[in-house]
């Protein structure tokens, strides 16, 4: 699990930063990859990664705003040329299906794929048997979401130490004990498969939040995540022009990830007015508060450990 950054600026496209896509390489556990956004020349900032856009499974649009969805038409009609034949599906706020059917009627655009378009309300917008994504709105000029991503707990390891200590072979009967089954051996001895099965693995979280003022949605969505991505658009001496715009400064984005209880922040969504080493201004703000903070640059990527 990987988050990789491929626009990180807010509003408009600036030469250091382009404006918002995130991508959740999920290549081991799933061979997929899902975004949260797509701001404008996403998939030309995919052409400098490893991202096959085949590979594109879902796309979470936190908000409605032009830096986070007019990329959207051209990956979706581009990844037809690109062999993408999956099903893909595009997550997003009450609007998003006009605005996808608008842009590939009036193009003329053919896509050799399934697609599919859920405009979302708060609760689970996705579920499966290995990963659950909750949104939730946050406080934004518009309606705009973030999304707590979770993935399931994983069956323990097998004792296969153990059980050849019994004089238990390999074979079909492992993968019984590994489902904690009661299992009766050749010699008519019976063993409780749990007996042999470690602890189960605790799953990862990740929350990425869309657009939005500090709120209480934000802690909620990032209760003891081991990573929160959370906009900084602002430095705390601009804190009235973030509250008016229905931004968040650096420093509230750590005041969410301490009261929260996450791991580790991640600040994105960088004003233009903090080029170069001014940027490096609200990770020095926001690690004052959480010490265990990151300023994302586009093509950072960070790596999310299993938890021990």
């Amino acid at each position: 699990m990987e988050l990789l950054f491929l626009g990180t600026g807010a509003g408009v496209p600036a030469k250091e930063r382009n404006v918002t896509a995130i991508a959740l390489q999920l290549l081991e556990e799933r061979g997929a990859t899902w975004l949260f956004d797509c701001g404008e020349a996403t998939q030309h900032q995919i052409l400098r990664t490893s991202i096959r856009p085949r590979r594109i499974e879902n796309i979470f649009i936190t908000h409605l705003h032009g830096d986070h969805i007019f990329g959207l038409p051209g990956l979706l009609g581009s990844r037809s040329f690109q062999g993408g034949e999956t099903p893909l599906t595009v997550y997003g706020p009450k609007g998003i299906r006009a605005f996808i059917e608008t842009a590939i009627s009036v193009s003329f655009t053919r896509l050799k794929y399934d697609l599919q378009v859920v405009e979302i309300d708060e609760g689970t917008v996705f579920e499966d048997e290995r990963f659950a994504v909750i949104a939730k709105q946050l406080d934004h000029g518009v309606p705009s979401y973030g999304f707590r991503v979770v993935e399931k707990d994983l069956p323990g390891t097998l004792l296969v130490d153990k059980l050849k200590a019994l004089g238990i072979r390999p074979g079909p009967i492992y993968q019984e004990i590994k489902l904690g089954k009661t299992v009766k051996l050749e010699d008519g001895t019976v063993i409780d498969g749990r007996e042999f099965v470690g602890p189960p693995q605790k799953g990862r979280i990740v929350a990425v939040l869309g657009d939005t003022r500090y709120c209480e949605a934000s802690i909620e969505l990032a209760k003891e995540a081991d990573v929160l991505v959370h906009e900084a658009t602002f430095a705390a001496e601009e804190s009235e022009l973030a509250h008016d715009y229905f931004h968040s400064t650096a420093v509230q984005a750590a005041e969410v990830a301490v009261r929260a209880g996450a791991k580790k922040l991640i600040l994105t969504h960088i004003s233009s007015r903090y080029q170069g080493m001014l940027s490096e201004q609200l990770l020095v703000e926001a690690r004052n508060v959480f010490p265990n903070t990151e300023l994302a640059a586009d093509f950072s990527s960070f790596a999310i450990a299993r938890k021990k």
